[in-house]
């Protein structure tokens, strides 16, 4: 809910909008069958003027070389446009740039940069979108939603696993998800809820732009625009009808005992009180994934036993003792004894995670070494604040010192060599130390505030 204070700040413009969007979402809580045929007329200048607040400025330029600073030369004239030739049906959505970024352990990661023009406008189609979908959606989703988080992901797992005692997991990895959605799939679950022509026609186009690599475009066969706002609504819609609502109303039903999901994006946990339960929907995902042109990766889609230690066994069909551990969003989860004595569910930094974020620390200060040493620890005070907002949930203190205090050597190794030469022993590194301190890390995530049993 929005502070007093935010709706204050609101200018009469982003009333009108927040007003046209709240009438659109009770109409789409009050007709869940219904198919939304007019929409586009709610895209007016006033709303691509609120798209453009909300898409960031500070990214890379796409393929047609545009910075906001230039946009921004002639806004109202290029907002004009922009909403004539959308209305009109004759805006040509651009390939996607793509482009390589250096990854910490050597190897490249391919991202896409959509030009700043598209992302308006893909925002301005995804506030509706959005405002009709999140009547829709399930509470076991969490990824890429308005006010919600992997953190509360995070709790709702933990706490519904303790609640259980523990049981059967069946993690979901799903190949090249982003990249293999079908398209036809696509428009027949947005046939369902959205049956404006203009904005179909938009979303077609943006499916079918491709990309721009090296000077060489390739068309768009298969999955959602990269890089661009619209896509993870998209891939929200296209799970939430392969998965989400599959195991709400068909798979739960017919499961002897308890279970619930948990999804963030394309990254999915099932868990089960008994193991008959969990064997039965191995047996069957597959194939529904398939179904609709997706295929689960054989080695990461796995079945885990997940029981705390003195639960009954016989119950749920366990024969081995061992309570096991699952990774899910970039913590490993065990089983662990409490302060007072309890088995509990504990969590920590998975260890490819933090071997990950000390390289990307490793190669920065190996590359900005040579910078004043002042503004090295601004950049290194803001990076670990950013990873102790992640991370620094509640039994996770150890990991943290330990990232803390390996980070701290990191940058010392790389002052060291400043010159090609040793000349910052220790002794003088911790008089730097005490003049520019790095943050000690902090639980921001407290396991005491517990959300609601899924």
């Amino acid at each position: 809910m929005e502070s007093f204070e935010g709706q204050m700040k609101r200018t009469p413009s982003q009333e009108t909008i927040s007003t046209k969007l709240e009438r659109i979402a009770n109409q789409a809580s009050k007709y869940p069958e219904q198919a939304f045929t007019t929409l586009a007329h709610h895209i007016d200048i006033e709303w691509l003027r609120e798209a453009y607040r909300r898409t960031r400025k500070d990214g890379a330029a796409g393929v047609d070389g545009q910075t906001a600073s230039d946009y921004e030369r002639d806004l109202e004239g290029n907002l004009g446009s922009l909403l004539d030739r959308f209305k009109a049906g004759t805006y040509r959505a651009p390939p996607v740039l793509r482009v390589y970024i250096p990854k910490a352990d050597g190897t490249r990661r391919p991202i896409g940069i959509p030009t700043l023009e598209d992302k308006i406008l893909q925002r301005a189609v995804s506030m509706i979108l959005e405002a009709i979908y999140e009547q829709d959606f399930l509470d076991c989703s969490y990824g890429f939603r308005p006010r919600r988080s992997a953190h509360q992901a995070l709790e709702v797992i933990r706490n519904g696993l303790m609640d259980m005692r523990g049981g059967w997991l069946l993690e979901i990895d799903i190949k090249s998800y982003f990249d293999t959605l079908e398209h036809r799939h696509m428009r027949d679950f947005l046939d369902k809820r959205v049956g404006d022509g203009v904005i179909r026609r938009m979303i077609h186009k943006w499916l079918k732009a491709g990309v721009m690599e090296a000077g060489e475009l390739r068309e768009g066969e298969a999955g959602t625009p990269q890089g661009g706002v619209i896509s993870p609504l998209l891939a929200n819609v296209y799970l939430h009808e392969v998965l989400d609502g599959w195991f709400e109303t068909e798979v739960r039903r017919r499961m002897r005992g308890q279970s619930f999901m948990v999804r963030y994006a394309d990254d999915a946990v099932l868990v089960f009180e008994r193991k008959d339960d969990a064997e039965r929907v191995m047996e069957v995902i597959g194939r529904r994934f398939a179904k609709y042109g997706l295929e689960l990766h054989p080695d990461k889609t796995c079945l885990v036993e997940f029981v705390a230690p003195g639960a009954s066994r016989r119950r749920r069909g366990g024969d081995e003792d061992g309570p096991g551990s699952f990774d899910l969003l970039g913590f490993t989860h065990m089983w662990g004894k409490s302060r007072k004595g309890n088995w509990v569910v504990q969590r920590k930094t998975a260890k490819g995670r933090l071997a990950r974020a000390l390289q990307h620390m490793t190669s920065w200060c190996r590359r900005n070494r040579h910078r004043a040493v002042k503004e090295q620890h601004k950049v290194l005070c803001w990076k670990l604040r950013g990873y102790y907002g992640y991370y620094g949930i509640t039994g996770n203190a150890r990991a943290l010192e330990r990232y803390w205090d390996e980070v701290t050597r990191i940058w010392h190794k790389w002052l060291n060599r400043r010159s090609g030469r040793k000349h910052m022993r220790w002794e003088r590194f911790k008089l730097l130390l005490a003049r520019y301190p790095l943050p000690r890390p902090r639980i921001v995530h407290s396991a005491l505030r517990r959300p609601a049993n899924p």
